[in-house]
């Protein structure tokens, strides 16, 4: 009897879209309308690649007509066909009724405007680096650039790398950069070797299975970015159901989400030269991470859209 009930609580909660007639949607915009509807009445996480529903729902339709996420407004008022309207409606079904992110549908996520392949064996990459990169290290950014010349970077480091979208940014920003990304995970440098085959960087992005630096050996680098685990035990307990489709291991930082950060605050100083620093994504951990390194003059660096989630310190102040 209490397998019965469980199943039928399941069958409940499991959202039902209602079948939508041929001719009722017809243009992209109309598409994307019922979309935002139907993940409102979901009511699903967005924080993956796309913040809110009305993007979501532009980079569903946009991916299942084979356009750039660009082009939507170019395209809004056009028709879609028969067979097009039947994709995306099996779209937005399996978004809603699974809760998997979007990018894992389709395969495909976009960073700085630059197409990556992602699936179930890496974490869905958003991370602010790649926005800081073009800002701060080598550029206009008017905060001032904490790397003057892009040209002059001959090493950089990626740890935690996942799908290698922040190592192959890194590859375009410095273009004379030999790039080293690291992960723990076989699964995960599978999908990050099938992302820098893609852009062709063989040559000059190597990946390297391991834990942080113990497979680099004495190399030093003028740059170590890092987006590692950072989420603490209440946040774990917490995650949307769109963030328990993705590896645990990306996420785990430990208790109070520092096990990994402080790992490589120790260790970065036996890898960087003296001229280089550290560029580390800590999502809203700037309070636990000032309480614990009160020492270490972090420089927090904000985006367009955060606050205080990404610090840089110079290899000068980690001693």
């Amino acid at each position: 009897m209490a397998k019965a009930s469980k199943k039928s609580a399941q069958r409940r909660a499991t959202p039902k879209l209602a079948k939508v007639a041929a001719g009722d949607l017809v243009t992209l915009f109309d598409f994307v309308r019922y979309a935002v509807s139907r993940f409102n009445e979901a009511e699903l996480a967005f924080a993956h690649g796309t913040t809110d529903p009305v993007a979501e729902a532009a980079f569903l339709v946009c991916e299942a007509l084979h356009l750039h996420p660009d082009q939507f407004e170019m395209f809004a008022n056009a028709r879609v066909s028969a067979a097009e309207a039947k994709t995306i409606i099996g779209l937005i079904h399996q978004r809603v009724t699974t809760r998997k992110p979007a990018a894992y549908l389709v395969n495909k996520i976009y960073m700085r405007g630059l197409p990556f392949y992602v699936d179930e064996r890496v974490i869905v990459p958003r991370s602010f680096i790649g926005e800081l990169l073009e800002s701060h290290f080598g550029g206009d950014g008017e905060a001032g650039s904490l790397i003057d010349d892009a040209g002059a970077v001959e090493r950089v480091l990626d740890l935690c790398t996942g799908s290698g979208c922040l190592a192959i940014l890194a590859a375009h920003h410095f273009p004379n950069a030999l790039v080293d990304a690291v992960d723990i995970s076989k699964a995960a440098l599978e999908v990050a070797s099938r992302n820098v085959a893609e852009y062709g960087l063989e040559d000059r992005l190597t990946l390297h299975r391991g834990d942080l630096f113990a497979s680099l050996g004495e190399a030093r680098y003028d740059l170590i970015i890092s987006n590692p685990p950072y989420v603490d035990a209440e946040g774990m307990a917490a995650l949307p159901p769109e963030c328990r489709a993705e590896p645990k291991l990306a996420f785990d930082g430990g208790a109070d989400g520092l096990d990994v950060v402080r790992r490589i605050l120790r260790d970065a100083p036996d890898h960087l030269t003296p001229e280089g620093g550290l560029l580390c994504e800590i999502g809203r951990g700037r309070e636990r991470i000032d309480e614990a390194f009160p020492e270490l003059p972090l420089l927090w660096l904000d985006t367009e859209d955060s606050e205080g989630e990404v610090f840089w310190i110079a290899a000068a102040d980690l001693g």
